[in-house]
């Protein structure tokens, strides 16, 4: 019989999360037949009691928000990259007399490998000028991926400055310099960003729909390349409308596929079998063209219309 081992995803709610799809997949191409994961709804409340309970079957758990940021206190360990962000979305179970809790972020590596989709890499796309909208974690998140991505500098664009103290915080930390301006009027923002080389969107579905309308009203030409973070609907209407007037769009699903595998690679030990992963994802969404979304090509575009805002990744 084959040995157990356990992971999940915790967070309340947590029906939305997709993230049983992608690690069941995995497990199943990697012939892990004694791994299982669950969904399980946990709150801040109960978070402390569920950790307390873990033992030497568990590898590992992926958080959603708002346990990303109250699970800090609660682990041993903090990798330094979620430390300097000031997120933990896993939390990785290590054997030994006692059990020793690490926490760690993956959201950083789904967001570079995702504006890497996009062809932002070595010897393709430099970040250039960049643009982040929107400042709470994955925000923060993003800025972290920019700078990976070799831009130290970045527009951060927020509904609120007085909620954005976070980020501010965490981009200084990283050695990120942003420049944070209130979101305000949807035309006079895109004027800000529409000439942008990257632009990461970490607003909740629909938050952008407004801007979405005033790029279009606008009619200018864009070149760079869009991530939209949200996934609901499968094209957002900032894709919609970003492709429509030239430019390139790697859909939200794409950060959530990522930072999984990573989760899945850190969990195992073993490669993620990506294709599967997005395979079983594509499968639990419906069909959808494949590839970055440019004016001449398809698009990555997985949307989950039960999810509600982005920092409820995965």
């Amino acid at each position: 019989m084959s040995a157990v081992h356990r992971a999940a995803v915790l967070g309340h709610p947590i029906a939305h999360s997709l993230s049983p799809v992608l690690h069941r997949a995995a497990y199943t191409a990697l012939g892990l037949d004694g791994w299982r994961y669950d969904a399980i709804d946990t709150t801040v409340e109960q978070l402390p009691g569920f950790l307390d309970g873990l033992d030497g079957t568990w590898a590992g758990l992926s958080l959603t928000m708002p346990l990303k940021v109250s699970v800090r206190d609660l682990v041993d360990h903090v990798e330094p990259l979620a430390d300097v962000v000031g997120a933990i979305n896993t939390v990785l179970v290590q054997p030994g007399p006692r059990l020793t809790l690490v926490g760690a972020n993956t959201d950083v590596h789904g967001i570079v490998a995702a504006l890497q989709e996009g062809g932002i890499r070595p010897g393709g796309r430099t970040v250039g000028r960049a643009v982040v909208l929107g400042g709470g974690a994955t925000a923060a998140s993003a800025l972290a991926a920019l700078a990976q991505l070799g831009q130290a500098e970045a527009d951060v664009l927020v509904r609120s400055v007085a909620r954005a103290g976070g980020m501010i915080r965490a981009a200084h930390r990283m050695g990120v310099s942003p420049r944070t301006a209130a979101l305000g009027d949807p035309d006079a923002a895109v004027g800000r960003w529409v000439a942008a080389d990257t632009v990461v969107s970490t607003l909740p579905p629909h938050a952008a729909d407004p801007m979405a309308e005033a790029l279009v009203r606008r009619g200018e030409p864009v070149s760079g390349v869009l991530l939209d973070c949200a996934y609901d609907p499968r094209v957002t209407a900032l894709g919609a409308a970003w492709r429509s007037l030239g430019g390139t769009v790697v859909a939200g699903e794409r950060m959530l596929l990522h930072q999984a595998t990573e989760q899945v690679r850190l969990m195992t030990g073993r490669a993620a079998p990506v294709e599967a992963m997005a395979a079983a994802l594509d499968g639990a969404l419906g069909a959808a063209p494949a590839g970055p979304r440019s004016p001449d090509r398809g698009v990555h575009a997985v949307s989950d219309a039960r999810t509600t805002q982005i920092d409820h990744l995965p």
